[in-house]
């Protein structure tokens, strides 16, 4: 009986509806008629160099809205070839490009038929843009590719980078860059070559929260920088030993090269400087094969030319912790979860009046793929330089490798003192310009 009446009333009131509708006008004539009040700019906003925006419609006591998504049409965006369809490809990369601006996948590379005709149909990429990794040179003849994405293992990065940029494609590299400085050094020579652009894909640095702290570091906001604290720790499952990373031929190296390298970059470019020393140690579980090519933990400190002080410490061996801490003159700032995809948090605490607060800062998240996809899209437009180049990879190998040499000779490592901020960095991102 109830879905009898509910049924009567939906019919009833669509009947209302097409009656009312069969004489209503709408749009500009039904406002001329006094049918609706007039909009006012507040809601309707306007249209300036292309975009949609929106006057402050809170008073200032509220965060205000950021400003209206503006993607560029589909047909404009710049296309990206992913190369390699492992974890990271399908589990990030690939869906952020929905919340792209800017670019768009159009090709993709692998080594399984199987996957790439399923995550081909799932993207919508055309079977001609399917590659193997024999038949990889010939990207060169599809035009729709700017972009070649690299995302394999470490050992791997260079090969690809050159093959790409003789095919007159950009690179976008996953980090490590590769395995070593040298092998770093020779892809930045292979682009400069190509008059290709190379930027290494350091999500960190264009991830909101770690872009404030940085700012807040550069700005003296609470003082000078006194010590920078980075833990990055994950486990690796007991059958871990047939993974890629555990192999050094591979990897380059084991937690120091995946996931330390989070902290050693981030303190580098929290700061803007380079270490001038190095002191660091390792360990691994014997008899453990997981770890019979490269290290489980290691620990290392920087010391830079400001006298600020980092620890890092990086390990396969324990529960999920990604972790950062500054010490700074007049406040400390704590950021939980600072490594992770998502869910980052900075709490500020510092002296207010006779009292200590701990005031949590809450920034609107951005996908940290989608950010350093469009920057890379961007760069292919403008011609600009990535903001991290290359040349950002290259030093960081070096630092590794005096890490390594310090953990191995167990004693500090003094490094040739380089002056100035962002000597490996590309021009500013446009919000510090």
């Amino acid at each position: 009986m109830s879905n009898r009446l509910d049924l009567m009333s939906r019919r009833r009131l669509f009947e209302v509806a097409g009656a009312g509708a069969a004489g209503l006008v709408i749009g500009d004539a039904a406002i001329a008629q006094g049918r609706y009040a007039p909009p006012s700019r507040i809601d309707t906003g306007s249209v300036e160099g292309g975009k949609v925006k929106f006057p402050a419609w809170r008073a200032p006591a509220d965060t205000p809205s950021g400003p209206t998504p503006a993607p560029m049409p589909p047909e404009q965006r710049v296309g990206f070839a992913i190369v390699g369809l492992g974890r990271l490809a399908l589990e990030e990369i690939l869906p952020a490009f929905a919340e792209s601006m800017k670019a768009k996948p159009v090709a993709l590379v692998s080594g399984s038929p199987e996957k790439l005709h399923t995550v081909a149909a799932q993207y919508g990429i055309k079977p001609e843009s399917c590659y193997s990794y024999e038949s990889f040179d010939t990207i060169r003849d599809n035009p729709e590719v700017k972009v070649v994405y690299i995302v394999l293992p470490n050992a791997m990065h260079r090969e690809y980078c050159e093959r790409a940029a003789k095919a007159g494609k950009h690179v976008l590299t996953e980090k490590p860059m590769s395995v070593t400085s040298r092998d770093g050094q020779a892809m930045v020579d292979a682009c400069k070559r190509a008059g290709v652009q190379l930027m290494v894909a350091y999500r960190i640095q264009y991830e909101p929260y770690n872009r404030r702290a940085m700012q807040f570091v550069r700005d003296a906001k609470f003082g000078r920088l006194v010590g920078f604290h980075g833990i990055n720790v994950q486990t690796v499952a007991a059958d871990g030993a047939q993974q890629w990373r555990q192999k050094k031929a591979m990897a380059g190296g084991g937690s120091l090269f995946d996931i330390g390298l989070y902290c050693l970059n981030t303190a580098r470019f929290v700061t803007g400087e380079e270490p001038v020393e190095i002191y660091a140690t390792t360990y691994s579980p014997p008899n453990d094969p997981r770890f019979a090519e490269v290290e489980e933990t290691i620990s290392f400190m920087l010391r830079f030319p400001s006298s600020t002080i980092a620890n890092c410490f990086a390990s396969y061996g324990g529960r999920d912790d990604k972790h950062q801490r500054l010490n700074l003159e007049t406040a400390v700032l704590d950021m939980p979860n600072v490594y992770q995809y998502q869910g980052q948090q900075l709490t500020v605490t510092a002296r207010e009046q006779d009292a200590t607060s701990e005031n949590r800062l809450v920034l609107a998240p951005k996908n940290q793929f989608a950010t350093e996809i469009d920057h890379m899209a961007d760069c292919v437009i403008t011609g600009r330089k990535p903001y991290t180049p290359g040349e950002e990879g290259v030093q960081d190998h070096k630092m590794m490798e005096a890490i390594y040499e310090s953990a191995h000779a167990g004693r500090p490592v003094k490094l040739e003192r380089i002056d100035g901020k962002d000597m490996f960095r590309g021009p500013p991102l446009k919000q510090d310009a």
